[in-house]
């Protein structure tokens, strides 16, 4: 439902090859542990971008492998909204909010990035197509509303599920274009909802339905310095969800990140990340009203770029605590990245190279 991409260009640090996925990685990824939106679940995965995401790439192929692992927990309304998503309840009755949700889940994406050598408006252009596999686990707990025909009760009880599977694709396409210092960036994403989704589950990997993504960003990277920071924003619109009926808000989100290179290879700094849902969704019991969602989350980096015979690779680590959420479940996530792309030929290094080596 994350996702970026890239790690240096001709001897200028180049962007992590940290997901660009599509959104999910590119929002890509997004799996349903429930984040916002219908059950609190986004197809933007916040902390997808990051440092030196508008920075240019190596023309060629590279790809990233993602390791993303959460553990998040919520009450209310937000706990609630899974007890209606799912068949076993009423949605004809009242919710009680006295609900308890869970859900962990440890997820790997893989995104394959070409980017082309022949300027597009006079930028540097790549495709990526990611997609997501892994196990996805969540529980209830409270106080359950059980319809059964024109029967209604109200019980305690605990349910659970867990899920090992395939999720949705993630295609993005970025336009990115270098002055000096300056590098920027716009970027169109999208999920394609062939992932594995059952509305009747209390754990997913796919979402269940279809969505776009449309935004741009900007990096500052001084190599005379080592400093760098970057920021990137975007809207999501979310298509209606055919097994559900149910239609999530607009979406709006923005990463960043900051970093400081310590020598040739290794940059240290923090990260971020904002999300708000700007417009009601369509669908949800009135108990939820808009059940608009919110988010916050900063963290500490660190990253490691060297070669790998020809090629050059990075490695990444980066976590987030979330905090200040509305409507959605929140906790913890690490993002461990490890990318590959060709390297920049040796006749367009520049003096910048005193930061990254190829």
């Amino acid at each position: 439902m994350q996702p970026e991409i890239s790690v240096l260009r001709s001897g200028i640090l180049r962007r992590k090859l940290s997901a660009g996925l599509a959104a999910t990685v590119l929002a890509a990824l997004s799996p349903q542990i429930a984040r916002a939106d219908e059950s609190g679940v986004s197809f933007w995965l916040p902390g997808l971008y990051g440092s030196l995401a508008a920075t240019p790439a190596t023309p060629g192929w590279s790809v990233a492998a993602i390791y993303y692992h959460t553990s998040v927990g919520a009450s209310g309304a937000a706990a609630a909204s899974r007890e209606f998503q799912v068949g076993r309840f009423s949605p004809t009755v009242n919710i009680d909010l006295n609900v308890a949700l869970r859900g962990q889940a440890d997820l790997v994406l893989i995104a394959p990035t070409y980017t082309f050598a022949t300027p597009v408006l006079g930028g540097q252009l790549s495709a990526t197509l990611a997609g997501v596999y892994g196990r996805n686990s969540a529980s209830l707990d409270g106080t359950l509303t059980v319809g059964a025909g024109p029967i209604v009760t109200t019980r305690n009880g605990f349910l659970e599920d867990a899920l090992v599977s395939y999720g949705d694709l993630y295609p993005t396409l970025k336009l990115k274009w270098n002055n000096g210092v300056h590098n920027y960036m716009v970027y169109g994403a999208g999920d394609i909802p062939v992932g594995d989704y059952n509305p009747n589950r209390l754990a997913n990997i796919g979402i269940g339905h279809g969505a776009i993504d449309f935004g741009g960003g900007y990096t500052y990277l001084n190599p005379a310095t080592g400093t760098e920071f970057s920021g990137v924003g975007g809207f999501t619109y979310n298509f209606k969800n055919p097994d559900t009926q149910y239609q999530s808000g607009i979406d709006f989100h923005f990463d960043w990140g900051v970093s400081q290179f310590l020598s040739k290879q290794v940059f240290v700094g923090f990260v971020g990340y904002a999300y708000q849902q700007i417009t009601d969704d369509f669908g949800q019991p009135a108990i939820l009203g808009g059940f608009r969602s919110r988010v916050l989350g900063a963290g500490p980096q660190i990253g490691y770029i060297f070669p790998i015979g020809s090629n050059q690779a990075f490695l990444g680590l980066k976590g987030y605590g979330e905090f200040d959420a509305a409507n959605r479940p929140s906790g913890w996530n690490t993002w461990l990245t490890f990318s590959i792309s060709e390297a920049a030929p040796a006749s367009t290094m520049t003096p910048t190279r005193h930061i990254v080596r190829k």
